[in-house]
């Protein structure tokens, strides 16, 4: 038989080839994806980060996070020794329930307004805690510190300059007929439980975001509204160093150095058996400051400044191009 060919399709009359104009259209009805957003937002001119923007985990940028330490502490300590300060110059105004509540509220303040910079340690037993969870690198250890006293003494100085050398300028003292030992051991299980406080609301097994300052806040109202008449409830080595350097009177500073350090040490000793080691992601970012994660950061490893993250590719840590030390477990 002869071989029949299929007839040729017909092409419909009305069918249009596609054009620039059809494509156009087609494309836009897809969504964009974040390269193409982000190509498009580099070709149209949009005004790049600035420096700071780029490098804020940059070791070059500390003194940025060393500010906030100094800030923070400051309106700290004008809190908790100003209560003292101004109960003597104006009586009983100012009742002892306040003047433990109203640190824990600044203190709950501070962590929700700078928490994101520097992690809001306001502490030096809070910064040696993480450091020792390796969660915060300990070369940085040391300047936090120093901006932590630094910031305790100038709130004693304000306060002194407004309100005179009153109320032994706030200093922490042990209460009536109680020992510098027994002074010193309460501060110790105080500093303990504020510690394991921080050290858990930072961790992921625990983590509640920033409502941990809530708890650290209850904390310590609940720990100096019961104990303050035996210690002052310190937990805090820079709260009452500031006092003490300002007026020159170091008659309990062992006291106030020695039990919250002792209290420091078994909270990161319960935190090793509850959670191991440390390095916690989430511990990390709650103890260094987290708002370098959500700017734009210079590339490290290409050395191209002024370029952001490309979609898709890995994300520089928390510390931005300086070396982090390590994905940690955090600096209150």
């Amino acid at each position: 038989m002869p071989e029949v060919s299929a007839p040729a399709e017909q092409v419909p009359e009305h069918t249009v080839a596609p054009t620039a104009a059809t494509a156009t259209q087609s494309m836009a009805s897809q969504p964009a994806t974040i390269g193409e957003i982000s190509s498009l937002l580099k070709s149209a001119g949009v005004r790049r980060p600035a420096p700071w923007e780029q490098d804020f985990g940059n070791l070059s940028y500390e003194w940025r996070r060393i500010l906030a330490e100094i800030v923070g502490t400051f309106f700290l300590v004008l809190v908790a020794a100003g209560g003292g300060m101004v109960a003597a110059v104006y009586g009983s105004t100012v009742s002892r329930g306040a003047q433990v509540v109203a640190p824990a509220l600044m203190v709950m303040a501070i962590i929700l307004a700078i928490g994101a910079v520097s992690g809001a340690h306001l502490n030096p037993v809070v910064t040696i805690a993480f450091a020792l969870r390796n969660e915060f690198p300990w070369r940085r250890t040391p300047l936090y510190i120093v901006a932590q006293v630094v910031g305790a003494i100038l709130a004693c100085l304000f306060l002194w300059a407004l309100l005179g050398k009153v109320g032994g300028l706030g200093a922490t003292v042990p209460g009536a007929h109680v020992s510098n030992i027994r002074a010193m051991w309460m501060e110790a299980v105080l500093t303990c439980g504020l510690v394991t406080t921080i050290l858990g609301t930072a961790s992921g097994a625990q983590n509640v975001g920033p409502l941990s300052a809530l708890a650290v806040a209850g904390y310590i109202s609940l720990a100096g509204l019961w104990s303050s008449p035996v210690s002052g409830a310190s937990m805090n080595p820079a709260r009452s160093l500031g006092p003490e350097i300002v007026s020159g009177d170091y008659a309990h500073v062992w006291v106030y150095l020695a039990g919250p350090t002792i209290g420091m040490l078994a909270a990161v000793g319960i935190a090793y058996v509850m959670r191991g080691r440390g390095r916690d992601p989430t511990a990390t970012r709650a103890a260094q400051g987290s708002l370098s994660a959500f700017l734009p950061m210079r590339g490290a490893a290409s050395g191209q400044a002024g370029q952001a993250p490309q979609p898709g590719a890995p994300q520089p840590g928390p510390q931005g191009s300086s070396s982090r030390e390590a994905v940690e477990h955090g600096e209150t």
